[in-house]
C-alpha cells in the first residue's frame, strides 16, 4: 500500500510539474521552486509527465510548407480535406504526428450539435489516434465499428479501437463482434444475419464520417503479423499485385479490389458512400506509400492525414 501511495503521489507531482511546464508556461527553475524540489527533479517530473500521457502536446501553428503540399494533394486527388503533419526523418514510427492530428479531427467532428453516425476502423495508427483523446461527453452522437473486434484466437483485437474509445468518449459504441476475417463466405453471411450484429451494420450504412487506417501488404503486414493470414494466403495476394488493405479489404496499385478468396471472407463492412460521407484515412511512412497512393486511386478515400513525406510521394507519383 505504501508503494502505491508512493507511486501515485510522484505521478500526481507529474501531473502538477507537466500542468505548469506546457499549460502555464512555468520554466524548469519555477517549478522546482513551486515544487519544492531541486530542477533536476523539476525535469524528471515534466519528462515522466509526457511518457506516462498525463500531458498531450499538439502543435496549433499551422506551417505554410504543411499546408502547401495539404492543398496540392487535394486538388491532385479530388479530396474534401487533407492535413499533412511534420515529418521526423529520424523517426520509424507510423503513428506519431498522424495520429495527433487525427485525434484533433476525430474531436472536432464530436464536439458538433447535431447526431452523427461516426465510424471506426482498426488498426495501429487509429489505436495511437484513441490514446490522444480528450474525455468527452457527447450522448447524442453513436460510434460503430467498421470492422470486426476478434482476433483469430477468439480473443479482443488488440488493434481494434471501439472499446478504448468507448473509455474517452461517453456516448453509444456498437462494436462488431466478428473476426475481420471469417472462414468463408458463407460464414460472414451468416454471422451478418445475426441478431446482435445487424444492428451494428445497419448503422454502418448510415455512417456520416469514417476513420480508417491505411495498411500495407507485405510480409510484415499487420494482417499476417497478427494472424488474421498465413504466409501462403499472403504470398498469393503478392503474386497478384495486391499492394494494400483498408478493414481488411485489399487491393492493388490502381486501388481496384483485389479478385482473391480472401476478399470474400472479409466480415468488415464496406467503405462508406464517398459521396454522402467523409472517409477519412490516415497512414505515413515509407512501407505506407504504394498502399496510400493506391487507397487514393481507387476512390477508397476522401479525406487523408498524412506526413510531409508521404504527401511528397503522392505529388510526384
Amino acid at each position: 500500500m505504501a508503494k502505491r501511495n508512493e507511486a501515485q503521489t510522484r505521478l500526481d507531482d507529474a501531473a502538477r510539474a507537466g500542468w505548469l511546464y506546457y499549460v502555464a508556461g512555468r520554466t524548469q527553475d519555477e517549478i522546482a521552486h513551486i515544487l519544492g524540489v531541486s530542477r533536476q527533479t523539476a525535469q524528471r517530473l515534466v519528462s515522466l509527465a509526457v511518457a506516462e500521457k498525463l500531458v498531450k502536446v499538439r502543435l496549433d501553428h499551422p506551417i505554410a510548407e504543411c499546408l502547401e503540399l495539404a492543398e496540392a494533394v487535394k486538388a491532385r486527388y479530388n479530396l474534401k480535406s487533407v492535413e499533412v503533419v511534420p515529418s521526423d526523418p529520424s523517426s520509424t514510427s507510423t503513428t506519431t504526428g498522424v495520429a495527433e492530428a487525427g485525434a484533433a479531427e476525430l474531436e472536432r467532428w464530436l464536439k458538433r450539435n447535431d447526431p452523427l453516425i461516426v465510424a471506426m476502423g482498426t488498426g495501429r495508427t487509429l489505436r495511437a489516434l484513441i490514446d490522444q483523446l480528450s474525455p468527452m461527453e457527447c450522448p447524442q452522437h453513436k460510434v460503430v465499428s467498421l470492422t470486426g473486434n476478434i482476433s483469430p484466437d477468439g480473443s479482443a483485437a488488440y488493434f481494434n479501437v471501439i472499446f478504448s474509445m468507448a473509455d474517452a468518449i461517453k456516448a453509444p459504441h456498437f462494436p462488431m463482434p466478428l473476426p475481420v476475417i471469417v472462414s468463408s463466405r458463407e460464414e460472414r453471411d451468416l454471422l451478418h444475419r445475426q441478431p446482435l450484429v445487424a444492428p451494428t451494420i445497419a448503422l454502418g450504412h448510415r455512417t456520416d464520417v469514417a476513420f480508417v487506417g491505411v495498411g500495407e501488404i507485405t510480409m510484415q503486414a499487420p494482417l499476417l503479423v497478427d494472424g488474421f493470414l498465413d504466409e501462403a494466403e499472403m504470398r498469393q495476394l503478392l503474386d497478384i499485385g495486391a499492394v494494400g488493405e483498408i478493414c481488411g479489404w485489399i487491393f492493388d496499385g490502381d486501388g481496384n479490389l483485389i479478385d482473391h478468396p480472401v476478399n470474400e471472407r472479409v466480415a468488415s463492412l464496406p467503405l462508406p458512400p464517398r459521396d454522402r460521407a467523409t472517409v477519412l484515412g490516415l497512414g505515413q511512412g515509407t512501407r505506407k506509400h504504394t498502399a496510400i497512393r493506391a487507397a487514393l486511386r481507387g476512390g477508397h478515400l476522401n479525406g487523408l492525414i498524412t506526413d510531409e513525406m508521404t504527401a511528397r510521394y503522392l505529388l510526384q507519383s
